[in-house]
Formats: structure tokens, C-alpha cells, sequence
């Protein structure tokens, strides 16, 4: 059935897309809100958002928003258009490249720079709202990426920093497993952690954090 659904969305999406020069690859996956397919945009590939017909609830606006603010900073991938087509939200950014956090093992210049983001997001006052899942941070070859800025908020007290952290050190979960064992996390390591968190709530200066890190 699904297969049929796509099937009808990528015969309906194509020329429209046609029209502001993108080409429609394939689908990806099935969002909560919204169908996902890959693309190409003057040669380079993109993500594609379509708004799912069965669902009212429309959070690509929202997106698209935190994307231009975040558009330029190396965080995500920029924003290429939004539009609505007959009340459905269509969103296009760029692609970036890698593999998902819960799939793999960070290296420590990899866990600094996610550690570099959830702070930028921080101070611009953006809250991820799904960062301690592992879905949503990609691994690539020299660089980090933080992905799917739907539920993300510009009104929440962001905690992207402090989720961050609990989800690679202090959560039991798959990846902290993965990380403890390989980088020898120990209680003293994880009670540095949580202390220079505490300050940062505070302070919001992240240079204790990044000490603590850098002992990895």
C-alpha cells in the first residue's frame, strides 16, 4: 500500500519540483509528518520534505525558519526553499552526508564537534527536542551534522549541550555503551561530566565541558 502511496507522490511531485530545478531521485523514509525523498540541485544532492497527506499537522514552516537562522554555520543542511503546494508544506535543503550516531563509533574530534554544535544551538537559543535520541546527529568523514529540525523550538530553555552529553556518557543507552567501552569512560570521568555541566547550566561557558572532553 505505502508503495502505491510513494509511487503516486513521486509522479505528482516530479514536475513540480521540475520547476525550481530540482530533479527527484527516490524516497528515503516516512516521517511522522512528512514523506522524505533524496534529490539534486545544480549537481549537488538535497533532501526532499512533502507534507503527508494524512496528517494535519504542519512543522516544515517551523523548520524552515530554524534553518535560515542556522544557514552558513556548518550545523545542518541549509535551507534551498520552502513552499506550500495546495495547503502541503514542501521543504528542500541540502544533503549531508554520513552515518547516523546510533550506527556508529564517534571519534573524539567527532564527539568535540557535536559537543560544539549543541552549544551553538544553545546560545541561538534553539532547542533540537530529539538530540538525545542519536537519530538526528550524522557522523561524516571530518565533520558532525545535526538533522531534523522539526520539533524544534525557538521558545523552549534549550538543552542541546546537556542532552547531548547525557546521551553519549551518562544515559544507558546503545551509544554510551558503544563509547564507555571503547574510550574506558570511568566514575570519576562521568562525575567531572555531570560537574561541569552543572556550571554550564549556570554560566553557560563551555570550557569545562570541553576540558572534561578533552581527556578522552
Amino acid at each position: 500500500m505505502l508503495q502505491e502511496i510513494i509511487k503516486d507522490e513521486i509522479r505528482k511531485l516530479k514536475p513540480i519540483l521540475s520547476n525550481y530545478g530540482i530533479k527527484l531521485e527516490r524516497f528515503l523514509a516516512k516521517g511522522t509528518t512528512s514523506y522524505v525523498f533524496l534529490g539534486t540541485f545544480n549537481e549537488e544532492k538535497v533532501v526532499i520534505k512533502y507534507q503527508r497527506p494524512d496528517t494535519p499537522r504542519k512543522t516544515l514552516e517551523r523548520e524552515a525558519h530554524i534553518l535560515e537562522i542556522l544557514g552558513g554555520r556548518n550545523i545542518t543542511g541549509d535551507l534551498i526553499f520552502y513552499t506550500q503546494i495546495k495547503g502541503r508544506e514542501l521543504l528542500v535543503r541540502k544533503y549531508v552526508d554520513g552515518e547516523l550516531l546510533i550506527n556508529t563509533l564517534p571519534k573524539k574530534e567527532d564527539i568535540l564537534k557535536i559537543a560544539e554544535k549543541a552549544y551553538i544551538l544553545d546560545i541561538l537559543g534553539i532547542d533540537h527536542g530529539q538530540i538525545q535520541g542519536g537519530k538526528h546527529i550524522i557522523i561524516g568523514g571530518n565533520d558532525v551534522w545535526i538533522i531534523d529540525f522539526e520539533k524544534a523550538s525557538t521558545r523552549r530553555k534549550p538543552r542541546n549541550l546537556t542532552s547531548a552529553m547525557a546521551m553519549l556518557f551518562l544515559s544507558n543507552n546503545v551509544i554510551s555503551r558503544r563509547i564507555s567501552i571503547e574510550y574506558g569512560i570511568t566514575r570519576d570521568f562521568k562525575e567531572m561530566l555531570r560537574s561541569a555541566l552543572r556550571e554550564y547550566k549556570v554560566s553557560k561557558d563551555i570550557e569545562k565541558v570541553m576540558e572534561v572532553l578533552s581527556i578522552l
